[in-house]
């Protein structure tokens, strides 16, 4: 009986779609496109995958591990580092470690190879030993504008910071310059064995790039500070402050929280709610082991509207300000 009832249903379905035929065209085909259902798909521990919608970008977080001459030669991992950096806007890398320039332009040219135009800007060489690290930022052209002039080293005469953050001033291309989203990003990679110094520190360092004479109100911290969000010190007391991950671990073995985004929810009202951890083994379809060859931490991300205030037509000011 259900061998018959299936037949009556194959043949319904293939006579309606001979008479659909029959009848009418199917126009415009080259406009189809397929997209996901959902601006992101739950993965095990948290994380998620990275979707694509428009009138918004995504700014993610990476920690590439002692990333140098070392990767550059791998050809498996920096495949999967590219198609990280082409899922995402603009991503902040710590942990750069070379003593040769050619690190990030190699690592674009690769990014660039599928047609893609993302560019970069990075930081010097900092840390008290031998070991220096560098910070940078990769982004795409096509919708991310960059400040050059306006890339900056905090300054930390104090020697509170093992290395000093990289402060980089952006906007969001898509929407009217008058009224597309701009903002800082701080970079910070802290030292697992100062952090409670150090984020009593970025407490500081926030304040000073908010008022750093630009007038800019959405300034978001990012990066590997080595403690979950219920360890934030100072940093997780400033007023609003609030971070996209919580309770979901960030190192590729999955057992520790220790990046994060944070910003001021009143002021960056142009945050959508989405966000997450990018499960470098759920997407990439790697071991464990083949993981821990890109990095010992996986990509975060967060996603933000192009335009200032949230949406088109809106222009927001810092909270406590009035229009005058």
């Amino acid at each position: 009986m259900q061998r018959v009832f299936i037949a009556a249903v194959v043949a319904v379905l293939s006579w309606g779609g001979w008479t659909f035929l029959q009848n009418y065209t199917l126009d415009g085909l080259s406009q189809l496109k397929v997209v996901p259902r959902t601006a992101s798909s739950n993965g095990q521990d948290g994380t998620t995958s990275v979707a694509f919608h428009g009138g918004v970008i995504r700014v993610a977080s990476f920690n590439i591990q002692v990333f140098g001459q070392s990767k550059l030669g791998k050809p498996d991992v920096m495949q999967v580092l590219c198609e990280v950096a082409r899922r995402v806007d603009i991503m902040a890398i710590q942990e750069i470690r070379a003593k040769s320039d050619d690190i990030l332009p190699r690592f674009v040219a690769q990014i660039n190879s599928t047609g893609r135009k993302y560019d970069y800007v990075i930081g010097p060489r900092l840390g008290r030993s031998d070991s220096k690290e560098q910070y940078a930022f990769v982004y795409d052209t096509a919708t991310i504008d960059v400040d050059r002039q306006a890339l900056y080293t905090v300054s930390d005469p104090g020697d509170r910071l093992h290395r000093e953050p990289l402060v980089g001033c952006f906007r969001a291309r898509g929407a009217p310059p008058n009224e597309a989203f701009t903002f800082s990003l701080i970079n910070i990679h802290t030292d697992p064995d100062e952090t409670k110094m150090e984020l009593d520190a970025l407490a500081d360092v926030y304040s000073a790039v908010r008022n750093d004479g630009r007038g800019e109100d959405d300034i978001i911290l990012l990066g590997d500070l080595n403690v979950d969000e219920n360890h934030l010190g100072r940093l997780g007391q400033v007023p609003n402050i609030t971070w996209t991950v919580s309770g979901a671990p960030t190192n590729t073995r999955k057992d520790k929280t220790y990046d994060n985004i944070l910003f001021n929810r009143l002021a960056t009202s142009e945050f959508t709610g989405n966000c997450g951890v990018l499960d470098l083994m759920h997407d990439f379809n790697l071991s464990t082991q083949q993981a821990l060859q890109v990095s010992d931490h996986m990509p975060i991300w967060a996603e933000f509207s192009v335009f200032e205030g949230g949406r088109e037509g809106r222009i927001t000011t810092a909270p406590g300000t009035q229009l005058r």
